[in-house]
């Protein structure tokens, strides 16, 4: 691939970034201003995972000197976070399928 097709599909991301952009910040007021609070929520979800999408893919050209090594221990501790988030949650909802079997068993 030359410089100039590089620098044209670049072109053509940013557009498209953009436009994403603009469509899921004024899908938010409009969604609320119908009163749909969960379709609100959808472009707030787009929006955080197009943030997300673009600090991983505009950071590895920004940082190229980050060592893979420097970043184990913080993921190592992130993976730890995210599997007791993940057992807390898996309690809650067997408690609550425990409290609903409980509530609707015949007395």
């Amino acid at each position: 691939m030359n410089d100039d097709e590089s620098t044209s599909r670049s072109a053509l991301w940013r557009w498209a970034a953009g436009i994403f952009l603009v469509i899921n910040i004024g899908g938010i007021p409009l969604a609320v201003a119908m009163g749909e609070t969960s379709h609100a929520l959808v472009h707030v979800g787009f929006l955080f995972a197009g943030y997300i999408a673009w600090q991983l893919t505009s950071g590895s050209r920004k940082h190229p000197a980050v060592q893979i090594a420097d970043a184990d221990p913080r993921l190592d501790y992130l993976q730890h976070s995210v599997d007791a988030i993940a057992l807390e949650v898996e309690r809650i909802g067997e408690a609550q399928r425990f409290n609903e079997k409980l509530r609707t068993k015949p007395n």
